[in-house]
């Protein structure tokens, strides 16, 4: 955090500190707003970058949002032949985001907010802004984000293969995208497992990978990631589902030390610069950890091992990636490939014409890539 927010209220100056899970600054402009405040004059005044801190009642505010949101999606997107349009895509997606965090909510100590008819959000925000011993401000947009990421953690997220929920935390991506599911849940074992029976799960997230594995019979899983929030959702869900005894969590930046006779990594699958903290899940800049995965895989790799990655396609439909780059990574990293399984998606946007990029998304593919040593033994 570190950062505080400045405003005029009442003819005092008035501090507060600022939080935002997103990494957005704190406005330089900021005026009270409450239920006397007009959609289209709220809208107006977030567009032109002035921040609206919120004194009237709470529902009010989520209703004023949704407002806003309506007047910034009449906005038509601009259209251009890929890559150019993704860029355009994101670029409105993000100016939109910014503007609808225009809206800000004053919180006091121990997360609590001073307005009429405002929930109760204490659990929501402890688990993803930690203990609050002092008054804070913080977006409405990004605040009912958290609210609906504690009732994905309550609920969980059903993993047939599983056969029981994953229960994802703020700021961990969630196993919505059932066909990579699949794909790890059928591809054959490697022989080598039978004499060395040590997987690794490499940016293990939610820890969902390595649950599958050990539902397997994978005898030992090493699960790493970096963020401190994937190790602890990892552990918690592994230990949900009676798996602490086959998998360990570890903190690492790709792989453990050691050899495996199985490595799977699920990298982010588009090579774009995130635009937000909670965007390192899907955009992996110059495709920095694909990379790190191909190059470090022989180095811990046992000789009949497989490493498996992976990977949409989709960054290929948008002209981001092509699909000979990533086989010259492959080999120049001095593997080979055994196999592929593939498999279409499913999700509501693969039949939404209406979505800018649904021209690749409906022929996006997502694969098990099941990668060798080059000079493994014949």
């Amino acid at each position: 955090m570190g950062q505080n927010i400045h405003w005029n209220e009442a003819g005092s100056e008035m501090t507060a500190a600022w939080r935002s899970e997103s990494g957005m600054p704190p406005s330089r402009r900021v005026v009270v707003a409450d239920d006397s405040m007009t959609a289209d004059a709220a809208y107006r005044l977030a567009c032109e970058g002035t921040a609206l801190l919120w004194r009237g009642d709470f529902q009010n505010a989520r209703q004023l949002l949704n407002a806003m949101a309506r007047r910034a999606d009449r906005k038509p997107t601009k259209t251009a032949p890929m890559p150019e349009g993704f860029h355009l895509y994101r670029q409105a997606k993000s100016q939109r985001s910014r503007t609808l965090a225009m809206l800000l909510i004053p919180f006091d100590s121990g997360h609590a907010i001073p307005l009429r008819r405002a929930p109760d959000v204490l659990a929501a925000c402890t688990e993803a802004y930690g203990d609050a011993s002092f008054p804070y401000v913080a977006s409405l947009r990004e605040l009912l984000g958290i609210i609906g990421a504690h009732e994905w953690r309550r609920k969980g997220v059903l993993v047939p293969e599983l056969a029981t929920h994953i229960h994802p935390h703020y700021g961990v991506f969630s196993p919505v995208r059932g066909e990579y599911l699949e794909l790890v849940a059928k591809a054959p074992l490697p022989e080598a497992l039978k004499s060395h029976p040590v997987a690794f799960d490499i940016g293990t997230g939610t820890g969902v990978l390595a649950a599958l594995l050990a539902k397997r019979g994978i005898a030992h899983i090493i699960a790493t990631d970096q963020d401190e929030r994937a190790l602890t959702c990892a552990r918690e869900n592994i230990s949900r589902m009676n798996f602490q005894e086959s998998i360990e969590v570890a903190r690492a930046d790709l792989f453990p030390g050691g050899r495996a006779s199985l490595i799977v990594c699920n990298p982010p699958w588009v090579p774009a610069r995130p635009s937000s903290k909670l965007e390192h899940a899907v955009y992996d800049p110059e495709s920095r950890m694909l990379k790190g995965f191909l190059e470090g895989l022989s180095s811990h790799l046992n000789e009949n091992g497989e490493g498996w990655l992976i990977l949409s396609d989709l960054a290929e439909h948008l002209v981001l990636r092509k699909r000979s780059e990533l086989l010259e990574m492959i080999e120049n990293a001095g593997l080979v490939v055994l196999g592929r399984l593939d498999a279409k998606p499913r999700h509501p946007k693969t039949e939404d014409a209406r979505d800018v990029l649904y021209a690749a998304r409906r022929l996006e593919v997502t694969s098990l890539w099941r990668l060798g040593l080059k000079d493994r033994p014949r």
